[in-house]
């Protein structure tokens, strides 16, 4: 077997009618009989097994299918006795697969009692976990100790000749229960490292980060001190030139208001001037050059 191949189910190896109590004095599932129970049981499985023979096919082993009567008494699948016909030449006579009594072609009759039969044996299979109590084969009653690959299933040797499991990869159970424990145990041995070096990488990649929230924190810090310090320069800077402005304003100021008022002196003299000149401008003209 393929050891990459996902594991089988294999059903519960507990017997029938048998109740499972809690743990036993030793810590363990242990198993209580009931005697009445487990005989019951098993004679409701022998009838169903011996009713399923009955309905079974010789050819495929499987149930019937569209099950075709001969003047024998045996049945058989349509399909089956058809592909048994056509194997048969021209001019040969057909007989029954089981007691080689001859018929011909037209004294096959579809039997719908069998059928009907079938088709409450199939519907009684719908829960096939039922009927696997004890290990037995819900086809055939039969124990169950093989494991098909192909099909990924627990069969019993009925079901290995079966036309299902024809040509398939067949391993006793105890071996595939082996090979699956033991690729089992490699893939949890696997899983359980990875496991191991993703909280390592988790435990690094937590201590990576708290170590970079601090170094951020120390650079915050640092740029804010330094920014601080800035603003506290740029503050006193501000001041000393605010200062500086308010002092040129003032002597700027006191000098343009005592230029103004030299200016209103200077403008009032030439006023006083213009009065004057204006005045002699109307003296005669005997007194003008006698005056000036």
């Amino acid at each position: 077997m393929n050891p990459d191949q996902n594991c089988p189910i294999f059903p519960s190896p507990l017997k029938l009618g048998v109740k499972i109590s809690p743990l036993g004095p030793e810590g363990i599932f242990k198993q209580e009989p009931q005697e009445e129970t487990r005989g019951a049981a098993a004679m409701a499985l022998k009838v169903l097994s011996n009713i399923k023979e009955k309905v079974t096919c010789t050819i495929c082993l499987e149930l019937l299918t569209e099950p075709l009567s001969l003047n024998c008494g045996h049945s058989f699948c349509h399909t089956c006795i058809a592909d048994k016909k056509s194997a048969i030449g021209p001019g040969q006579k057909s007989s029954c697969p089981v007691c080689g009594v001859g018929y011909s072609l037209g004294n096959l009759w579809l039997n719908q009692h069998l059928s009907s039969i079938v088709e409450r044996l199939r519907e009684a299979k719908l829960s096939p976990e039922e009927g696997q109590k004890g290990d037995l084969c819900v086809r055939h009653g039969e124990k169950l100790r093989l494991f098909c690959k192909e099909d990924r299933k627990v069969i019993c040797r009925l079901c290995e000749q079966s036309q299902e499991h024809r040509g398939h990869q067949i391993f006793l159970m105890e071996e595939a229960v082996k090979e699956c424990q033991e690729t089992l145990q490699t893939a949890l041995g696997r899983l359980r490292k990875e496991y191991q070096e993703a909280e390592k990488l988790g435990t690094d990649l937590r201590e990576e980060r708290t170590s970079w929230k601090n170094q951020i924190q120390t650079e915050r810090q640092r740029i804010q001190k330094e920014f601080n310090q800035l603003r506290s320069i740029l503050d006193r800077e501000e001041q000393r030139e605010l200062q500086n402005l308010k002092e040129e304003e003032t002597e700027t100021l006191d000098d343009l208001l005592k230029a103004e008022k030299e200016l209103v002196l200077q403008s009032q003299l030439l006023k006083d001037l213009i009065s004057d000149l204006e005045l002699r401008n109307e003296w005669s003209s005997m007194e003008l050059l006698q005056r000036v």
